[in-house]
C-alpha cells in the first residue's frame, strides 16, 4: 500500500523481536529504516538485508540508547545519511525482575536508564529535526504493566508508566507544531524472551486473555504502522493496548 513512502523511521533496539517486526512492517510500506542496537553483529546485519529486500534504504547503528552523547551523535548521522527523521520508535528495553524488597539499586537504575532515559535521549535529539520539518510521529513502546502494574516488576512497570507519561506530555508540548506522540502497551507477546517460558506458564497467561492466545510481534507492528502513518493523523497522546483484551 505504501503508507510510509518517502518517510524515514528511526527505531531503537530493532535488530530482533518487536523492534524488528516494526522495522520490517515499515519497510514493506515504503519507509527507509535506520535502527540502533548495542552492537551491529551478524544478526543486525541480517536484519539490514531483510529490510533492503523491500527496495528501501536501511542501516543499523551501534549505540547505547541510554547514553545521551551517543544518542545525539547517532541522530545526527541518521539525519545526514537519510535526510529526515519522520518517525521515531522508542523500543529499546530490558528487564531485571525481582520483588521490591530484594531488588538492588543497580537493578532499578539499569531498567529505568535503558527503558526510560533512552526515550528522553532520542526525543530530545529528534525534536529539533521534526520541528524544522513541521511534522513527525513519536511512538513509545510501553507495556500493559505500565498501565496496571505487576508484582515482581516494579522497576519495569515504573519505566513503562514513565513512557506513557512522557508520550502524553510530548503530545501536549509539540502538537501545535504538527508532531504527534503516542504509546503502545503490548500484553503477552510471543518473542524469544517469552518463548523460554514453560508451556504451563504460557497456558496460564492465555487463560487470562479473552482471545485465548498470545500476541505476535506482527500484531504490535500493525498498530505501530497505524500510528506512524497518516491514518492516525488526528491521534495523539493515546495509549493503545495490544493485549487480546487481557486488561480492559
Amino acid at each position: 500500500m505504501g503508507l510510509l513512502n518517502g518517510k524515514t523511521a528511526l527505531i531503537t533496539g530493532a535488530a530482533r523481536g518487536i523492534g524488528k517486526a516494526i522495522a520490517l512492517k515499515y519497510a514493506s510500506e515504503g519507509a527507509n529504516v535506520a535502527f540502533t542496537d548495542l552492537v551491529i553483529d551478524g544478526n543486525a546485519e541480517n536484519t539490514v538485508r531483510e529490510l533492503e529486500a523491500f527496495g528501501i534504504k536501511a542501516k543499523g547503528y551501534a549505540s547505547n540508547a541510554a547514553n545521551f552523547e551517543e544518542t545525539q551523535t547517532v541522530v545526527n548521522q541518521v539525519k545526514e545519511e537519510f535526510g529526515s527523521i519522520d518517525i521515531l520508535v522508542n523500543n529499546a528495553g530490558i528487564t531485571k525482575d525481582g520483588l521490591m524488597m530484594r531488588m538492588s539499586e543497580a537493578q532499578w537504575d539499569a531498567v529505568l536508564t535503558v527503558n526510560l532515559k533512552s526515550a528522553f535521549n532520542f526525543i530530545h535529539a529528534c525534536t529539533p529535526i521534526m520541528l524544522r520539518q513541521k511534522q513527525g510521529s513519536i511512538i513509545n513502546m510501553a507495556s500493559v504493566v505500565g498501565v496496571h502494574g505487576n508484582a515482581g516488576q516494579c522497576n519495569y512497570s515504573a519505566s513503562k508508566a514513565g513512557m506513557i507519561g512522557l508520550a502524553k506530555s510530548i503530545a501536549q508540548e509539540l502538537g501545535s507544531r504538527g508532531i504527534r506522540a503516542n504509546a503502545i502497551a503490548p500484553g503477552f507477546i510471543i518473542t524469544d524472551m517469552t518463548a523460554k517460558l514453560s508451556d504451563e506458564v504460557k497456558e496460564e497467561w492465555c487463560k487470562k486473555i479473552p482471545l485465548r492466545r498470545g500476541g505476535t510481534p506482527e500484531d504490535v507492528a500493525d498498530v505501530a504502522l497505524f500510528l506512524a502513518s497518516d491514518l492516525s493523523s488526528y491521534v495523539s497522546g493515546q495509549v493503545i493496548q495490544v493485549d487480546g483484551g487481557m486488561n480492559m
